[in-house]
């Protein structure tokens, strides 16, 4: 295996390269469970630099198979393609040119840097112990996500370990942070049909008005984690939309409300469901309304091996210099990568991305967010440096 300065030095080589891949990605960007011309894109690009590779993995997904010339472990690495429903408003040569569509949390750049990996890899020649498999996957952003999809397909047979990278925007460029055990979220959603009785706006005793009710259920909700959720455990309730009649003299017959719910433990997250459901119910009750609740159970939250973990804070702080790792704060973000450490152990890591010069100071999901494109060769560096310590301290 080469050694640091080697991998560094390959990839400052096809460093335009991988701003090329990543500023073409972000031109033409596809939404989850859409993303045909990206996957058939990401093959086109395997099959130039030249390797096995998988199409259609639970879905659009890719997988590339990188085998070494010694026995050894199967290490296997992750990037996410999809993009969101969005208006770029930036103003540069690679804005996104669909309407409506941009990579706006950083999954186009997530893919640039693997190709990185993948052409390093490549350019091994089979010099290396066991087998590295890179993961291009599909419908990040959407439950029930692509990654469920991935490991029915085989993505996760016989691999012993798992990693991946997040570009992340607060985090400074330059910097690397994790957190063992639980690091992000379960992201559950619901939906929650209130019907009452319409009728005039000037005779309201003769009606059942929704847009009482939701407002009502709006604050009552609130009560479930600060009045029901232990004080020490992080969950967030949070309703994103409220819809309810068309005009200023009609009163509402149905209301409609969408939100989220985010925690860190299965406890929490089965109390709050049902605690949900229970004050909808009761609250529609109390005002001689109906109630229907769909409540959706999304991702569960990612959590980080122990030992994996460790092997991040040694690694990066070797790669990167002690300085520059950081341990990560909870992050209320969710992510589908928690259902590949549920299947093997793994260990997912946040790369800083964020500077104001390079104009990466906008949040993720934001109509003008960018990154900071340095980031994707500290992203291809890291990832190869865990996947080649892992392989190194478990020989065949």
């Amino acid at each position: 295996m080469n050694d640091i300065n080697s991998v560094e030095n390959y990839l400052q080589t096809i460093y335009s390269d991988i701003v090329a891949w990543r500023r073409y990605l972000h031109r033409h960007p596809e939404l989850s469970f859409q993303e045909s011309g990206t996957s058939a894109w990401i093959a086109e690009q395997l099959r130039a630099i030249g390797c096995e590779y998988k199409e259609g993995v639970g879905g659009y997904g890719v997988v590339a198979y990188f085998r070494g010339n010694r026995g050894g472990p199967v290490v296997a690495l992750r990037a996410d393609i999809d993009a969101l429903p969005i208006q770029d408003e930036k103003t540069c040569d690679y804005a996104s040119s669909v309407p409506g569509i941009m990579h706006a949390c950083g999954h186009d750049a997530h893919t640039a840097a693997m190709l990185g990996i993948a052409s390093y890899y490549a350019s091994l020649e089979g010099d290396f112990a066991g087998e590295r498999r890179l993961l291009f996957q599909p419908a990040e952003e959407v439950t029930p996500g692509g990654a469920l999809d991935m490991i029915r397909d085989g993505a996760l047979e016989e691999v012993d370990v798992i990693y991946g990278v997040h570009l992340w925007t607060p985090f400074p460029f330059g910097t690397l942070a994790t957190r063992s055990g639980p690091l992000m979220a379960s992201a559950d959603e619901f939906d929650i049909e209130l019907i009452g009785r319409g009728g005039h706006g000037g005779l309201p005793h003769e009606t059942v008005d929704t847009v009482v009710v939701g407002s009502a259920l709006v604050q009552a909700l609130q009560s479930i984690v600060s009045r029901n959720v232990d004080p020490l455990e992080p969950a967030v309730v949070t309703v994103g939309s409220i819809q309810a009649g068309t005009t200023a003299n009609v009163i509402a017959e149905r209301c409609h409300l969408k939100g989220t719910v985010r925690s860190f433990t299965e406890e929490a997250r089965i109390s709050i469901r049902e605690r949900l459901e229970e004050v909808v119910a009761r609250t529609a009750d109390l005002y001689g309304a109906k109630s229907e609740t769909d409540y959706r159970m999304g991702y569960p939250p990612v959590v980080n091996d122990e030992g994996e973990t460790k092997r991040f804070f040694r690694v990066a702080a070797e790669q990167f210099g002690e300085e520059a790792v950081r341990e990560s704060s909870l992050i209320m973000a969710g992510e589908d990568f928690a259902y590949y450490v549920k299947q093997t152990k793994g260990c997912f890591m946040f790369v800083g991305a964020g500077n104001e010069e390079a104009g990466a100071v906008f949040p993720h999901h934001h109509p003008k967010f960018n990154v900071d494109e340095r980031a994707m060769l500290t992203s291809a560096r890291l990832m190869i440096a865990m996947a080649e310590d892992y392989a190194s301290s478990h020989p065949a």
